[in-house]
């Protein structure tokens, strides 16, 4: 062993009870300054990066927002908690589950968090609030800022009126305002703004004694709402779409998804395709949302060097899903297997940290949960299904060969996908039955996955050994 990856060892021995500080992202992929992205504009993560160990190959277990953050909160996959949609509670299906952040707090720190860790939804926090009050010290905070802007708010006024009357007449549809809005308003005056706020109140209140926050913020989910500074950071005529905005050759229809969560906001279209300058705002907004978080981190992280709590605390921040800015012509969407869907950001800061690398080992979400609780010398509960990524944040080995799992249903029909790095390899199958359609593309050759090659001759061992890696998975 080298004395660098002997020292990065030792950095990883736990000091003595660590703060965490818990960053979730809605809807972020690796769209970052630390992932090669030279378009974002993301400083302040990216100093986070410079810290730690970025994973570059890091995939939530399905790409929605409450399977995925139960799955990691939890250290289950969805196929254990059973909860594939946003209105099953996992208390309901894996009652004496033990949450992480619930962990700490049996283990006597101040487990705390704010607005969106658990799943809840961001414009009617009351509808769809998976937070679960086993886990936290004291009530959860939610903001009482909006994630609309001023322009947004009228129309969402104005469509709750509409809401009501219908819901009475027993008509139940979206409540929807603008895709997108350049706002004027200061940044604590949006949801996100004030969860920065809050988490640095509580930093200030309870940072001598050992705590967990989690810290969770809304933007980049649509609706695309950013104070106009961060959409000046970009010119839209630079920006650009992605090519491939058709469904990959091959592909069975259900393995993508249509733009109708997008659809039901009053400034896009009801149908027809989104045309070029739609979309290139679409993306406008979509960076201008990342830069406005990454500013809200940056405060938060700001605050914990302030009140000299970096060297005590493990920060970790990640995206719940991967997302698709046109990609195979999907607007605003995660919800599929591919690998935009999939991939997501995944840093973690430990407190001695001293130098910063990416680790290119396939990583799941649900290894959060042991290497955090590793990484703080505490001991996860015996059944949690991921694995402890110490080893992976000492430094290349690449002996370790893992995979990522990840699944979404369509209807009764489940899709379950794996990759290991290079391949990604999906079944689709109803319940009991063979599997109907497979997918396998080969990111060395396509990494944009717009050719399924599971019929080519030339692929055959390939699929055949990615389907036993899949079930192998599902049987264990």
């Amino acid at each position: 062993m080298s004395l660098s990856r002997r020292a990065l060892l030792a950095s990883l021995l736990p000091p003595e009870r660590p703060n965490v500080l818990f960053i979730t992202v809605d809807d972020l992929r690796p769209q970052l300054g630390c992932y090669g992205d030279r378009v974002v504009k993301s400083p302040h993560i990216d100093r986070l990066a410079a810290r730690g160990v970025t994973f570059d190959r890091a995939y939530c277990q399905m790409a929605l927002c409450s399977p995925s953050r139960t799955s990691f909160l939890t250290g289950l996959r969805p196929d254990t908690t059973r909860v594939y949609d946003l209105t099953t509670h996992f208390r309901s299906t894996v009652p004496d589950a033990v949450t992480l952040p619930q962990l700490y707090k049996n283990n006597g720190y101040y487990a705390h968090g704010i607005y969106k860790v658990f799943h809840l939804t961001g414009t009617v926090p009351a509808v769809g609030n998976m937070n679960d009050a086993a886990s936290w010290s004291d009530p959860q905070e939610l903001p009482v800022k909006p994630v609309y802007g001023p322009e947004g708010m009228a129309l969402l006024e104005a469509d709750m009126e509409v809401y009501r009357k219908e819901r009475a007449a027993g008509t139940i549809r979206p409540i929807r305002s603008l895709a997108t809005e350049r706002t004027t308003v200061a940044d604590h005056d949006l949801s996100d703004g004030e969860v920065a706020q809050r988490a640095m109140a509580f930093l200030r209140k309870r940072g001598k004694e050992p705590f967990f926050l989690g810290v969770g913020f809304y933007k980049p989910h649509l609706p695309f709402v950013a104070p106009s500074k961060y959409w000046d950071l970009y010119r839209r005529e630079d920006l650009r779409l992605p090519d491939n905005r058709f469904t990959p050759r091959g592909a069975p229809p259900y393995s993508v998804v249509d733009t109708s969560e997008l659809r039901h906001f009053t400034d896009i279209p009801k149908e027809g395709p989104i045309t070029e300058e739609l979309g290139r705002k679409l993306l406008h907004g979509y960076l201008a949302s990342i830069s406005y978080v990454d500013a809200q981190v940056g405060l938060v992280l700001n605050e914990l060097d302030r009140l000299g709590l970096r060297e005590k605390t493990v920060v970790v921040l990640l995206g719940d899903n991967g997302y698709q800015i046109g990609e195979h012509d999907m607007w605003g969407r995660k919800h599929t297997n591919f690998e935009t869907s999939a991939r997501v950001p995944l840093l973690i800061a430990p407190p001695r940290f001293g130098r910063g690398f990416r680790s290119g080992t396939v990583v799941e979400l649900l290894d959060v949960y042991p290497t955090v609780a590793g990484l703080c010398g505490l001991k996860p509960p015996a059944n949690i299904e991921g694995e402890d990524l110490r080893r992976a944040m000492a430094g290349a080995d690449v002996r370790w060969q893992r995979a990522a799992y990840t699944q979404y249903p369509r209807g009764k029909r489940m899709g379950r996908s794996v990759t290991d790095g290079r391949y990604r390899y999906t079944e689709w199958s109803m319940p009991e039955q063979a599997p109907e359609a497979i997918e396998l593309y080969d990111h060395s050759t396509d990494p944009e996955e717009n050719v399924n090659v599971a019929g080519e001759t030339k692929y055959a061992r390939e699929t055949g050994r990615l389907s036993r890696l899949l079930h192998r998975k599902e049987a264990a």
